[in-house]
């Protein structure tokens, strides 16, 4: 764990300000539910917060508390900048680096005069003034939580902030699956629960509201779900041309890479999505047990994340894509093999 300047920043924050609270692009549930639930808390304090996001996110997390005031840096550019340059200081959530928010906004923040915070649980995190980094730590917006905690205040959160949090976590665990999901998790969920989250609504809101095209873009998905068993490994394509079929919309490949890790088995699971808007496969990994797809993703796909849920991207044609990724496997195989889950 890195936790620095906090004692700095608490003195800092005594007075009112205005802060802005920024997520990663293409942002997921642990993104916005940990940027809404600082934003809550930090306006419970007397401060005066906006949450910025490089770009939109999925219709499912629209209905978060204080979605509709968040600002889009791609489509409210002026509104963005305008509370970027009034804010005192800048807190970074649930990315490492700050080429993760794109590359226009990048280029704004590289020229802010004041200091960043950053909250975040991935690897290899850039140096800033501030910093709370936890790898171990299942989701930010657990970290969101001990930081209100560390600060003294578990007493503000109220079924606001507490929904925002459970739906951070309840995402980036898979509804408390994965291995970094701890006893604390349930405790601060338990917590949450008390404090007004209905888990049952929060639940039914992120995964039952699928569209007809979502389920039947899920079907081709799966219909072109491949297996190689030599290495314990399933992968999944969605070329562009099946995605305007299905008329895609922003968080709808959500998920969708579990179901190949869900096979019996299979400890590294891939999805490679085509992207001609900006000539790029992206690609989502996961893995089981000990095989670390943040280690696979950096060295051969410009990527990283967790040792279990990582992301990259390829500039190849999906063709050479997955002829790539399929040549590298050889190289793994033994660490596949011995991986602890199978």
């Amino acid at each position: 764990m890195i936790l620095k300047g906090f004692n700095e920043l608490r003195v800092f924050l005594e007075t009112p300000k205005n802060i802005v609270i920024i997520g990663h692009r293409n942002p997921d549930g642990d993104a916005v539910g940990s940027t809404l639930a600082l934003r809550h808390y930090l306006d419970k304090k007397g401060h005066t917060a906006t949450v910025v996001m490089p770009n939109d996110y999925p219709d499912f997390l629209h209905w978060l508390p204080g979605s509709d005031t968040t600002y889009r840096f791609d489509w409210q550019n002026n509104q963005s900048q305008k509370a970027i340059q009034k804010s005192d200081i800048i807190f970074l959530l649930d990315f490492n680096t700050l080429h993760r928010v794109g590359s226009d906004m990048q280029n704004t923040l590289e020229k802010y005069p004041n200091d960043f915070v950053m909250i975040d649980h991935h690897q290899q995190p850039d140096d800033m003034k501030y910093m709370y980094s936890d790898v171990s730590i299942c989701s930010t917006s657990q970290m969101v939580y001990q930081f209100i905690e560390m600060n003294s205040d578990l007493s503000l959160i109220d079924k606001d902030i507490a929904t925002c949090l459970y739906t951070g976590i309840m995402t980036d665990t898979g509804s408390f699956r994965f291995r970094s999901t701890t006893s604390l998790t349930h405790r601060i969920i338990a917590d949450l629960i008390d404090k007004g989250a209905q888990n049952d609504r929060i639940h039914s809101n992120v995964y039952d509201a699928n569209s007809y095209n979502r389920l039947l873009l899920l079907g081709q998905a799966l219909s072109n779900l491949q297996i190689l068993p030599e290495y314990n490994t399933a992968f999944i394509t969605l070329t562009d041309e099946e995605k305007k079929r299905f008329d895609f919309q922003k968080g709808d490949t959500e998920g969708v890479v579990n179901y190949a890790l869900s096979l019996k088995g299979i400890i590294f699971a891939a999805i490679f999505i085509e992207d001609k808007e900006q000539n790029i496969i992206k690609i989502s990994f996961r893995s089981k047990g000990t095989f670390s797809v943040n280690k696979f993703a950096r060295n051969h796909f410009n990527g990283g994340g967790h040792d279990n849920a990582s992301g990259g991207r390829s500039e190849l044609s999906m063709e050479e894509t997955i002829a790539n990724f399929s040549s590298l496997l050889q190289n793994y195989k033994t660490e596949l093999e011995t991986s602890c889950e199978i």
